[in-house]
This record gives C-alpha cells, sequence and structure tokens, in this order.
C-alpha cells in the first residue's frame, strides 16, 4: 500500500481538532515515521509555535498511526501515555513547520508498547524522548 494514499484518521482514534499527524511516511513493525503541519489554529499552539504538550501529543499519535496501520481492518482501540523518560526539548517549532516524527518500538508486552522517538523540522533535531504506551480495550467510535 503507498502510503501517500492512507486516510490518517482510519488509522487514529483521534478526531479533529485534536488530530496531531498529518501523514504517514514510513511503517514496518520497529519504526514509524509520521509528518504533521502546524496550524495556526492549532489547539496546542501558543505564541507563534508548538506548545511542548503538542509534541509529546504528536509522538503518541505516531505510535497510534502505527498500531492501527499494522492492525488494518480492526477496530481502532484507544491507548493512553503511560509514561514519558527521558524528554529532552531543544526547540519548540513554529506555526507553518512541518514536523518530521519517528518512533522506534524497542518492545511490546501485552498491551504496552515501549518507543523512543525523535521530532524533528528539517534536519534540526526539535525533541527525544522515551515512552510508554498503554493501549486499552476501549474501541474508538
Amino acid at each position: 500500500m503507498e502510503f501517500e494514499k492512507i486516510n490518517m484518521l482510519e488509522l487514529i482514534p483521534q478526531k479533529p481538532p485534536f488530530v496531531m499527524v498529518d501523514k504517514l511516511i514510513f511503517c514496518d513493525e520497529k519504526q514509524t515515521e509520521t509528518e504533521f503541519f502546524i496550524k495556526e489554529d492549532n489547539l496546542f499552539a501558543a505564541n507563534g509555535q508548538l506548545i511542548e504538550t503538542g509534541i509529546l501529543e504528536n509522538i503518541a499519535q505516531t505510535c497510534a498511526a502505527r498500531l492501527g496501520y499494522l492492525n488494518k481492518n480492526q477496530p481502532i482501540k484507544i491507548g493512553m501515555i503511560g509514561s514519558i523518560d527521558n524528554f529532552e526539548l531543544y526547540k519548540l517549532p513554529s506555526v507553518g513547520k512541518t514536523l518530521c516524527t519517528t518512533i522506534t518500538v524497542s518492545a511490546e508486552v501485552l498491551n504496552v508498547v515501549v518507543l523512543s522517538a525523535r521530532v524533528v523540522c528539517g534536519d534540526e533535531l526539535l525533541a527525544s524522548c522515551n515512552m510508554k504506551v498503554v493501549l486499552t480495550d476501549i474501541i474508538s467510535e
């Protein structure tokens, strides 16, 4: 399947205006990459920049996109951020920029996904962290 043709709303449980991923660029069992264009009216934009919470939500939604893609044709389950470790913020991105977020899965145990993440804009590293995402049994509507 060509990634460009994928409707992200079919992969993730979030709905507008809470969607923080626009395109699935790559996805396999270990690594997933998404893009996200920051609009001025974004819920997490303040003073012309995307705040930390928006970056963390973008990372979590990249994980949701991975799960949605790998579990095609199954109901989309809601996940929650279980923990965030070693969060490093180097720079807040400006409105009008595109984020490229890459997650690398190091473990999946039962309903928990353990991942590391990097968020870049162009070739500039904006943020990185380790995250645990817990998948619930709640089906998205």
